[in-house]
């Protein structure tokens, strides 16, 4: 039995030139960074109080979260097939400029959903933490598992070979594949909403502990505050990848770099999360 053939992206309104939903995307980034921002400069908060973590500190951390190796591989994954789409629609082997608005706006609605998808699972940590209770004693728990996957995420770097590693699910990419393959708006939303499940496991070491400071320190609209702030810049990285994707050269630059310093940026992600686990743990 034949493979049927990927459907081609879908074309989208245009608004100012631009895709709808890469504007929506855009909009919704806007108003959530912007009402974010605006509270947490109108109320400041004792850096203290929230274990040392500041408005920079949280930004910092979820950029790196969004270069997690797990996540960045299925980011090029997305880039790959997303572009053989695109070429699949043009008459040449380079992408036109509807070509490039195409794959703008079904990429803009993965990102929006690998972005609403994270957010909720943030906010369902937080209210399950709280739902432990506000003890210190939740957080120092948090904290440890959180060191525990970090020590676990170490020894994939320097025993691959001992026992499991801490990757995405297996059948990640099928699943993804055949969430793409089925193109439109449906396609795209459950690839993205696939990604932001599926890259809990590898990334959620850093999502863990940064919930589990924000817990510490009584949440509250800070707390939700600091959260939207983190998961925008998660997916910033995401965000570039689809700027840049229609340049196949960009890409394959792009796979070649994370398959050779993904052991390092696994190992600097990890070290970070101990030294926070360390000092969530020392601060309370």
């Amino acid at each position: 039995m034949t493979a049927q053939p990927a459907a081609p992206l879908p074309s989208h309104r245009l608004v100012a030139g631009w895709p709808l939903p890469a504007v929506v995307l855009a909009a919704m980034l806007a108003v959530v960074g912007v009402t974010a921002s605006a509270y947490v400069l109108a109320v400041p908060f004792e850096a203290g109080a929230f274990g040392g973590l500041t408005i920079p500190a949280v930004l910092a951390a979820g950029f790196l979260d969004g270069f997690n190796p797990c996540a960045f591989a299925l980011l090029v994954l997305f880039a790959t097939f997303t572009l053989t789409l695109v070429n699949a629609v043009t008459a040449s082997g380079s992408p036109t400029a509807e070509a490039r608005r195409r794959l703008l706006g079904a990429g803009s609605l993965y990102v929006g959903a690998v972005f609403v998808t994270y957010f909720i699972i943030g906010l369902g940590l937080l209210t399950f933490l709280g739902w432990m209770g506000r003890d210190h004693l939740v957080a120092r728990v948090a904290s440890v598992i959180a060191l525990g996957m970090a020590l676990w995420m170490l020894k994939d770097v320097f025993l691959p070979g001992v026992g499991p590693s801490m990757m995405a699910p297996s059948g990640t990419h099928g699943r993804m594949r055949k969430a793409m393959e089925r193109g439109g708006l449906a396609g795209m939303l459950i690839a993205g909403v696939l990604v932001g499940i599926c890259t809990v496991p590898c990334s959620g070491a850093m999502y863990l502990q940064i919930t589990a400071v924000l817990h510490a320190s009584g949440g509250g609209a800070t707390g939700y505050a600091l959260l939207a702030l983190y998961n925008i810049a998660f997916i910033v990285p995401l965000v570039a990848m689809l700027l840049a994707v229609s340049n196949r050269r960009v890409l394959g630059q792009i796979g070649r770099w994370n398959r050779a310093n993904s052991p390092w940026v696994k190992a600097g992600i990890a070290l970070a999360i101990i030294a926070m686990s360390f000092g969530l743990m020392v601060s309370m």
